[in-house]
């Protein structure tokens, strides 16, 4: 009988040896010299076409027309300064048709020309549907920027984040009273 030493002397060199060996390919690499290797992989075969679906989608129908009206009329004449006419047009966002929006004057201050709109609801039960309303004037001045403020609450939407609303005008009235006015609305739609 072998003693128990020799089997296990002998049971590491005679246990399980596995050699497994597996081919395989790598891409085809066409490599020229001062070059970046270029691969060739196969993707997905995608195709990009039209289906026609029934689905529902929401229409919206604006109607805009070009109407002839008056505007006022700013020329703003600076020695040595070149001059371009531009429209100023204040727009805000509404959540109905009951609103107004009047340009109430326009200013220079700080190289700036600082324009003052008032909002205010007229018609509080007009239906709910979101419009826009606006004002504009005519200026014929050197091209500096416009900062717009806008009397009254702020609608309620990501279009009227570029005005700064204010409650009314004497939170600007210092920074107004040092600046030049060029407009002011006529006396019956003045500021209240």
């Amino acid at each position: 009988m072998i003693p128990l030493s020799l089997i296990v002397l002998l049971l590491p060199l005679a246990s399980c040896q596995i050699e497994r060996e597996q081919a395989g390919r790598l891409p085809d690499v066409n490599v020229e010299p001062g070059r970046l290797p270029k691969y060739d992989i196969q993707g997905p075969d995608v195709k990009v076409g039209l289906a026609k679906r029934t689905v529902t989608v929401p229409k919206v129908i604006v109607i805009q027309e070009e109407q002839t009206v008056e505007v006022p009329y700013i020329d703003v004449d600076v020695p040595g300064a070149d001059r371009k006419e531009r429209t100023i047009t204040t727009e805000v966002e509404v959540p109905s048709s009951g609103y107004n929006l009047e340009i109430q004057g326009i200013y220079a201050l700080n190289n700036e020309l600082w324009v003052v709109s008032q909002l205010e609801e007229e018609n509080p039960n007009a239906p709910d549907t979101k419009v826009r309303v606006s004002d504009r004037v005519v200026v014929n001045s050197p091209d500096i920027p416009v900062r717009h403020y806008i009397i009254g609450e702020r609608p309620v939407g990501s279009f009227n984040e570029q005005y700064t609303f204010i409650n009314n005008r004497q939170q600007i009235a210092s920074e107004l009273d040092s600046g030049q006015m060029l407009y002011q609305k006529p006396e019956e739609t003045a500021l209240k």
